[in-house]
């Protein structure tokens, strides 16, 4: 049986209403009062926001009072109050230019400075995503060379792979917690920090919901009210009818600006450069936060919807056959009645209070409610282009929970000092899936055929109308860690352990139990930290990960199994440098992960380890004044180990021998408010298959953009150009998963900001 690239139960599938035709272009103006309408709830919230920052200014104006009978008439020079709150765990400044920032978010141990912590983290921060017209997670996170983006089985989703391993949607966390974003394609609009941690994060974010995240791990922190006020409305267009409106509306209320709201709004869609394919994004987020004295809480909730009409597939090669030629840059081979929807509802609640001046106790709880439907359609071809291809449609539903809760402290113990966290995590995943599968039909990877939407279903799994439960899994943890400081900060050590509850239950499409699995492990991490000279950071980590196991194709024997639980663990050493405006990184690394594999009989199965061994280098900030630098090279040597079969000792697929990022910025020195951008990407040859028989060739191409800054009547505004994959080059991106992935063509982006 031939299927599609799309897993039956528990791949990235999208849901909508069965049967509802392909997206056609609509009229902005309808659209726009979509996103227009998230801004309406702006002046209601902040007028219930303001009431209560009313009845605290009136407390403390009567409170102004009474000292005033008792002043003496002595005069005193003015006194300027700033409101600023330096308590708590806010975000670590950026470097000189504001792109990427000095630190970011490590799990229960919260924001930190990157200089001293023993792990690998690089923040991106808003106005890097404004400045690139980034408009997906996807689009940040290539500006690392840690990292490929590439799809998820089947469906337009993006699948991150960092260090070479997998990093799918369910587990990007939010504000740290797990099991709040949508998991498929991830909007940029309510983003202020992209905090990409690199390695086994069980230790400090608990398991994955999702069973990846190996090779590193994404946080995600929402955008919150600044002390000035803001009113921003973006218009963007990109090739080749793309057309998007945005909002972003902040506010802070109060004596001392305690509480605050931010709107944020999104509506874009239209066709994109490749052939007939065509998207649609809808967005609305609310993020409300008070500050005070010794309590600081939060609140956020958004809405996400996602549409993709013939978007262009994964490729799969049948074995035997080498890889084939790709297609023009702009050739879609999909069905014209296939398509992917997504819908997302989610939310996130957090606090912290200060017991004392030295211990904080914080607790945050978030969801996410997933409804998505797809009609897919990969492609199985030979070495000419030929394939037989089938129709799979998918619902898939899921409900996921995620929560923390815990306190830090600081004490002394003669000449060292304490940094001691004790925490406890939990995340719970519910799956409803179902699927109709027809015969197998004839097309042409180059000259692609329209053909009618087949309707005889031989193959069914499930009630379409009502997706049964397919799987559930409960993971769970205590940590607790101690980060020792002394010789003034100059040597600082973390040691830790979180004790892991895993279980996870797979049900078949009749209701009945597949398998179940139930497993607990203490994860050990150790960290080093030594500064020889200023500026200077030195470091070595040993950390440790328990996740689920990994999930069985669609073409499998069994779709959609998830093997038992694995371990991996992670060895690294590097050095750090921060010069204040700019900044460096070298790491050497060694991941090793329990993996299962297809194989030709149709069996997925346990099947020995992956073991990545690596080198990164990373340059960031600005060297020079009006030149900024955002770039870096990555080695990997991914070896299958214990596989008992031929491919022991072989390279694993879909990781490529290196890749490189060339990024920099130039601000033009005789017209002030003038930038140049440009980027070359370029990545090393792959695998696509685990016996090393099918090869993909390196790639290179280029970015260019130009913004221009100015003022109009003493407002804020920015336009920017962009142009991606300049000479439209045609290239095999990604063979992660068995499945050919193509890079995008060449695709121009326009855009422009308005500040009232």
């Amino acid at each position: 049986m031939t299927s599609p690239a799309a897993t039956p139960a528990g791949a990235a599938m999208r849901a909508c209403v069965p049967g509802r035709p392909a997206m056609r272009p609509t009229t902005l103006a309808v659209r726009a009062a979509l996103a227009y309408a998230a801004l309406g709830a702006a002046p209601f919230l902040g007028n219930v926001w303001a009431q209560s920052a009313q009845s605290a200014q009136s407390a403390q104006s009567a409170q102004g009072s009474q000292a005033a009978s008792l002043a003496t008439t002595t005069t005193l020079a003015p006194v300027n109050v700033t409101a600023t709150v330096t308590q708590g765990d806010v975000l670590p400044p950026t470097y000189a230019g504001g792109q990427v920032a000095k630190g970011g978010r490590l799990g229960i141990l919260g924001e930190q400075d990157a200089a001293n912590v023993p792990f690998s983290i690089t923040s991106f921060t808003s106005k890097l995503i404004e400045d690139q017209q980034a408009k997906s997670l996807g689009d940040v996170l290539r500006n690392d060379s840690s990292v490929q983006v590439t799809k998820g089985y089947g469906n337009d989703a993006q699948l991150f792979v960092v260090r070479g391993f997998a990093l799918n949607g369910d587990d990007i966390s939010y504000g740290g917690l797990y099991g709040v974003m949508p998991r498929q394609i991830i909007s940029t609009q309510g983003i202020e920090r992209v905090e990409l941690f690199k390695g086994p994060s069980a230790f400090l974010n608990g398991v994955p919901p999702g069973g990846s995240g190996i090779g590193g791990m994404v946080n995600i922190e929402p955008k919150r009210a600044g002390d000035e006020p803001l009113t921003r409305v973006g218009l963007d267009y990109s090739s080749t009818s793309q057309v998007g409106v945005s909002a972003d509306v902040a506010r802070r209320f109060g004596a001392s600006n305690q509480f605050g709201i931010r709107v944020n709004a999104l509506q874009r869609e239209g066709d994109v450069g490749i052939g007939d394919q065509g998207n649609r994004m809808t967005f609305g987020s609310v993020g409300l936060d008070y500050r005070g004295e010794r309590l600081r809480a939060s609140l956020d909730f958004g809405y996400q919807k996602q549409r993709t009409s013939e978007g262009r597939p994964m490729v799969r090669v049948k074995s035997g056959f080498d890889v084939p030629d790709v297609p023009s840059a702009r050739h879609n081979y999909a069905q014209p009645w296939t398509y992917s929807e997504t819908e997302n509802t989610f939310g996130m609640a957090k606090a912290e209070y200060d017991l004392t001046d030295n211990w904080t106790a914080f607790t945050g709880f978030g969801m996410n409610h997933a409804n998505e439907f797809g009609s897919y359609s990969s492609l199985n071809v030979n070495g000419n282009g030929d394939s037989t291809s089938t129709r799979m449609d998918v619902p898939y539903r899921s409900d996921t929970f995620g929560l923390m809760t815990g306190v830090r402290g600081k004490f002394e113990t003669g000449p060292i000092n304490h940094s001691v966290t004790v925490a406890f995590s939990s995340n719970y995943l519910k799956k409803r899936s179902a699927y109709i599968l027809s015969s197998g039909f004839a097309t042409n990877l180059y000259d692609t055929p329209e053909v009618a939407a087949p309707t005889s279903f031989p193959f069914k799994g499930g009630n379409m109308s009502d997706p049964g439960v397919t799987a559930r899994s409960r993971m769970s943890g205590t940590s607790v860690s101690d980060t020792m400081s002394f010789l003034d900060d100059r040597v600082l050590f973390t040691a830790g352990i979180r004790h892991q509850d895993l279980t996870t239950t797979n049900y078949n499409y009749d209701g009945s139990t597949q398998s179940s699995y139930d497993r607990s492990a203490n994860s050990p991490v150790f960290g080093l930290v030594f500064k020889p000279v200023e500026h200077v950071s030195l470091y070595a980590n040993h950390i440790e990960g328990l996740q689920q196991g990994d999930t069985a194709p669609s073409e499998s024997n069994t779709p959609g199994r998830i093997l038992p639980p694995g371990e991996s663990k992670q060895n690294e050493a590097g050095v750090k440098l921060d010069m204040g405006n700019y900044g460096a990184s070298l790491a050497v690394f060694q991941i090793e992960k329990d993996i299962g594999l297809l194989h030709d009989n149709g069996d997925f199965s346990p099947a020995g380890r992956q073991r990545n061994r690596g080198v990164e280098l990373n340059v960031f900030g600005e060297p020079m004044r009006g030149v900024r630098l955002l770039s870096g090279i990555t080695f990997i040597d991914p070896k299958l180990t214990k596989t008992g079969d031929d491919t022991e000792g072989n390279k694993a697929p879909g990781v490529p021998k290196y890749t490189a990022i060339l990024g920099g910025e130039w601000d033009m020195p005789w017209l002030t408010g003038l930038t140049l951008q440009g980027r070359v990407n370029h990545a090393g040859t792959q695998y696509l298959d685990a016996a090393n028989n099918q090869k993909l060739k390196p790639y290179t191409t280029l970015d260019l953009g130009v913004r221009y800054a100015m003022k109009v009547d003493s407002h804020n505004v920015v336009w920017r150009l962009g142009v991606d994959n300049v000479f439209n080059k045609a290239y095999w991106s990604s063979a992660w998963g068995g499945y050919l992935t193509q890079g995008d063509p060449r695709t121009t982006k326009l855009s422009v900001s308005f500040d009232f």
